[in-house]
C-alpha cells in the first residue's frame, strides 16, 4: 500500500498552493460538493492547524465568489463566475497567455499559475483582475486536453535516472526519465520523449523514451528532431507502401471509355527544375472560331486513393506533404506521389480536369469539369518556360535547359507558352483590379553540397513563368468552387471544401502602420479597396530596399490566415468570393476531397453532411500550419549551419525587429537572421521602447530601430536550439 505524500506536516506551518489545490480538489468534479474534512483529506492533511487554515480559505474564496456554499459547510466551484476554457500560447521566457473567445485580448499568465498548463493546451482558467495594475490575468485550475504528449530533446543521464531536456524553448519543463524506461537511450542523445504521468509532488513530468534519433548536430538527426517535434512522420508504415505497390495502375480500355479523351491535344508540364512529382499539365487547342481551348489537368489521386482505405487514412493523417530545404516529405507513397500519380513526360496518365473555351480577351465563353485521360508532350523547368516567354523563340538557352545541349523546342509549344502568358497576365491583371493582394516574396534556397551542407545561399524570385502557372490553377480552383457554390445568382449551400481568407484584423493593419511609416509608407484602411490599394503599393514600394523583407513578412503576418472549411467566406487575399483547392492532390488532402464531392455532384448525387467534412478541413489546416512551421525551422537550421562556417565575416543588416532582451538583425546578402542581445551593447545602457520599436541608450540617447541599417558579425550559433547570435560591429 502506498503512503499518501502530505502535503503539510508541521504544525505552524503554511501551506503551500493551497488555494490552486482547494481548485484542483473542487475541479475533479464540478457538480460535487466537499466539506473542509474532505478536502483535507484528500490533501493528505489530518491536524487542527491545517484543517483550520483550509477552512479560513473557504470562507475567504466563498466572499469573493470564487466558490459557492451550496449547503452548511458544503462547497462547490462557482461555475457562473470568471471561469473560462480556452488555449495556452507559452512564451520562451516560462509565461503565456490564455486565449479564448470570451475575451477580445489574450489574457496574461504568469508562470506560476499555468498549473502544469503547457503550450497549446486547451484549459480551464479563472480569470481575475489584478488589483495593482487593474490588467486581467489568468490562473489555469484545470487542464482539458494535451495538445502534444511527445517532445523532442537530448538526454542528460544522472547514475539511475535522465532528464530530456526540450529542444522547444516553449515547453518550460525538463522531463523526467526512470532507468526502465530509457530504452536505448544514450547520454547526449536526441530522443523523442512521451509524457506518461505528471504527480502532484513533481515539479517535472515523468515520461519514457520512444525513439532515439541520434546524436544532436548530425544533419538527419536534426531535420528528423524539427519533423517529429510537430508531430510530422518521415517515413511509411510498412503495410502503407504494401498496399500502394498492389494498386492496378494498367489504364485499361474499360476505364479510357468512362472519360474525356484528351490525349490528341497538345499538353506539356511547367515545374520547377528538381521537382519529381508532377500535379498539373496544361493543355492548350487553336479553335476554328478563333477562341483557344485551354485544358487544366490534375493527376486523379482519387480514382487510385480510395476511401476507408488504409492508405486513404494515412494521407488524411498527413493532410500534406512537407517541404523541407534538404528533402520532401510526401503524404503519399513514392509509388504513387512520383509514379504512377505524376504527370511525366510521354506517358499516359488518368487526369480530373477543368477546361475552358477562352477568348482574347481572357474571358471564359464556356467550361467543363471532369474525368479525363491525358499524355503529356513535353516537361518543361520554369527556367525553359521563361526563357521561351522572354526570347519569344523557340531557342533555349543551355544554361536553363535540362538537358545538356541547346536544343529546340516545337513551334506549336513555343506558340501555346507565348499565348498562355498572355492571356494569364490579363487574368492577372483583372484580379489585381477587383483587389487581390499580391504578396511575391523572395524565398531563400540554398545550394547543397552531397552531405547536404549548405554551400551557398540564392534568392528564388516568381517570374512570368511561375505565374502563368499560378494563375491558371487559382483559375481551375475558383470555376470549381463557383461550379459546386454558386447557380442562378445564389448560393447553393452544397457540402464543398472550400479555402477562405477572412478580412484582415484593422488592430493588426494599425500596428503595420506605425511600423511601416518610419520608412515613409502608408496604408490607408477607410474601405476594402482602399486597404487593397494601399497594400499593393507598399509592397510594391518596398520591393527591392533594405527593409523588403522584413516589410513584407509583418504585412503577411497582418492578414488572416487562411484556412479549409465548408462555411464559404470567400478569399480577400484573391479577391475571390469562391474558391477552393483542386489542383494539387498528390500533396494536399483537401484536393482530393475537393475530386470526391466534385465527382459525387456531376453524377447527380446530394449533400452529404457537412459536419464530416468540416472535421476533416480543421484537421488539414491544422496539419498545413504543422508542415507550415517545421519547413521554417528547416531554413532557419540551414541558414545557422551555413552561418557556422562565415564567423569571421562582417556582414551588412537591417533591424528587423527589437524587443526588450534583443535586436534582430536580418543580413542583406542572405537574409539569415539573429539577435544581438540588448545585455551585449557595451556603448551605452539600452532599454527598449515600444512605442518606437526602438532599443534608446540612456546616456547617449543612442536610438537602434526598426529598418536601421548595421554592420554584424557571427557570436554564437546554436543549431539545436536554432539560434543565432550576433555582435554589433557598428550601426
Amino acid at each position: 500500500m502506498t503512503r499518501k505524500k502530505k502535503i503539510y506536516k508541521k504544525k505552524g506551518k503554511i501551506i503551500k498552493d493551497l488555494t490552486r489545490n482547494i481548485f484542483k480538489i473542487l475541479n475533479e468534479n464540478s457538480e460535487k460538493s466537499y466539506n473542509y474534512k474532505q478536502i483535507a483529506s484528500k490533501m493528505g492533511i489530518s491536524d487542527t492547524d491545517g484543517k483550520t487554515q483550509i477552512l479560513q480559505k473557504l470562507v475567504e474564496l466563498t466572499a469573493s465568489k470564487k466558490i459557492v456554499e451550496i449547503d452548511r459547510g458544503k462547497f462547490q466551484i462557482n461555475e457562473e463566475r470568471n471561469y473560462h476554457i480556452g488555449t495556452l500560447d507559452v512564451t520562451s521566457n516560462g509565461n503565456a497567455y490564455f486565449m479564448s473567445d470570451d475575451f477580445e485580448h489574450d489574457i496574461f499568465v504568469p508562470s506560476v499559475n499555468l498549473n502544469r498548463g503547457l503550450h497549446n493546451d486547451t484549459v480551464k482558467a479563472y480569470v481575475y483582475t489584478k488589483r495593482k495594475s487593474k490588467k486581467l490575468e489568468a490562473d489555469v485550475v484545470e487542464v482539458l486536453n494535451r495538445a502534444k504528449n511527445e517532445f523532442v530533446g537530448t538526454l542528460q543521464m544522472s547514475k539511475n535516472f535522465g532528464f530530456v531536456l526540450p529542444d522547444n524553448q516553449k515547453m518550460y519543463a525538463d522531463i523526467f526519465i526512470a532507468k526502465s524506461k530509457l530504452g536505448d537511450a544514450q547520454h547526449g542523445d536526441k530522443v523523442l520523449a512521451k509524457l506518461t504521468d505528471w504527480p502532484d509532488n513533481s515539479k517535472n513530468p515523468f515520461g519514457k523514451i520512444v525513439q532515439v534519433l541520434g546524436k544532436p548536430g548530425e544533419h538527419n538527426t536534426e531535420i528528423h528532431s524539427i519533423l517529429l517535434e510537430y508531430g510530422l512522420p518521415y517515413e511509411f508504415p510498412k503495410e502503407i507502401e504494401e498496399e500502394a505497390s498492389h494498386l492496378p495502375i494498367e489504364i485499361t480500355p474499360e476505364e479510357v471509355r468512362k472519360r474525356r479523351d484528351m490525349r490528341g491535344d497538345l499538353t506539356f508540364t511547367i515545374d520547377p527544375k528538381d521537382a519529381k512529382d508532377f500535379d498539373d499539365a496544361l493543355s492548350f487547342t487553336k479553335l476554328e472560331n478563333g477562341n483557344y481551348e485551354i485544358g487544366i489537368h490534375i493527376a486523379d489521386v482519387s480514382h487510385y486513393v480510395q476511401p476507408k482505405t488504409k492508405l486513404d487514412e494515412e494521407a488524411y493523417d498527413r493532410a500534406t506533404s512537407v517541404y523541407l530545404v534538404d528533402r520532401v516529405v510526401p503524404m503519399l507513397p513514392e509509388m504513387l506521389s512520383n509514379g504512377v500519380c505524376s504527370l511525366r513526360p510521354e506517358e499516359e496518365k488518368l487526369t480530373f480536369s477543368a477546361v475552358f473555351e477562352m477568348n482574347e480577351k481572357a474571358q471564359i465563353i464556356d467550361q467543363w469539369f471532369g474525368r479525363t485521360v491525358t499524355y503529356s508532350d513535353k516537361r518543361f523547368a520554369y527556367e525553359e518556360a521563361q526563357a521561351i516567354i522572354e526570347n519569344k523563340n523557340n531557342i533555349v538557352p543551355k544554361e536553363v535547359s535540362l538537358i545538356d545541349q541547346e536544343y529546340v523546342v516545337d513551334e506549336n509549344i513555343v506558340e501555346a507558352i507565348l499565348k498562355l502568358d498572355e492571356l494569364a497576365k490579363k487574368l492577372r491583371k483583372r484580379r489585381m483590379k477587383a483587389g487581390a493582394i499580391s504578396f511575391d516574396k523572395v524565398e531563400v534556397k540554398f545550394n547543397l553540397d552531397e552531405e547536404a551542407n549548405p554551400i551557398g545561399v540564392f534568392f528564388k524570385e516568381a517570374k512570368d513563368a511561375n505565374k502563368l502557372i499560378e494563375e491558371f490553377m487559382l483559375l481551375a480552383n475558383r470555376k470549381v468552387a463557383e461550379f459546386i457554390g454558386f447557380k442562378a445568382g445564389k448560393a447553393t449551400n452544397k457540402t464543398f471544401v472550400y479555402r477562405v481568407h477572412d478580412e484582415p484584423d484593422i488592430e493588426k493593419l494599425q500596428s503595420l502602420q506605425n511600423i511601416v511609416s518610419k520608412f515613409g509608407y502608408k496604408i490607408n484602411t477607410e474601405t476594402r479597396e482602399k486597404t487593397s490599394d494601399s497594400l499593393n503599393k507598399l509592397l510594391t514600394d518596398v520591393h527591392g530596399k533594405a527593409e523588403a523583407n522584413m516589410v513584407e513578412t509583418l504585412a503577411i503576418r497582418s492578414m488572416s490566415k487562411a484556412e479549409y472549411t465548408t462555411q464559404n467566406i470567400g478569399h480577400y487575399g484573391l479577391a475571390f468570393d469562391y474558391y477552393s483547392h483542386f489542383t494539387s492532390p498528390i500533396r494536399r488532402y483537401p484536393d482530393v476531397m475537393t475530386h470526391r464531392l466534385l465527382q459525387h455532384y456531376l453524377d447527380g448525387g446530394n449533400s452529404p453532411k457537412a459536419e464530416i467534412y468540416e472535421e476533416r478541413c480543421k484537421h488539414s489546416s491544422k496539419m498545413e500550419e504543422l508542415a507550415s512551421k517545421a519547413e521554417r525551422d528547416s531554413i532557419k537550421y540551414m541558414q545557422i549551419k551555413y552561418m557556422q562556417d562565415h564567423k569571421d565575416i562582417d556582414f551588412e543588416g537591417v533591424v528587423s525587429g527589437v524587443t526588450e532582451w534583443g535586436i534582430y538583425v536580418e543580413i542583406k546578402s542572405n537574409k539569415c537572421e539573429g539577435m544581438v542581445r540588448i545585455k551585449d551593447l557595451k556603448d551605452d545602457y539600452y532599454i527598449f521602447d515600444e512605442k518606437q520599436y526602438a532599443a534608446v541608450g540612456q546616456a547617449n540617447k543612442n536610438i537602434i530601430q526598426l529598418g536601421d541599417e548595421v554592420v554584424v558579425k557571427v557570436k554564437h550559433t546554436d543549431l539545436e536550439r536554432k539560434h543565432l547570435d550576433f555582435e554589433l560591429i557598428s550601426h
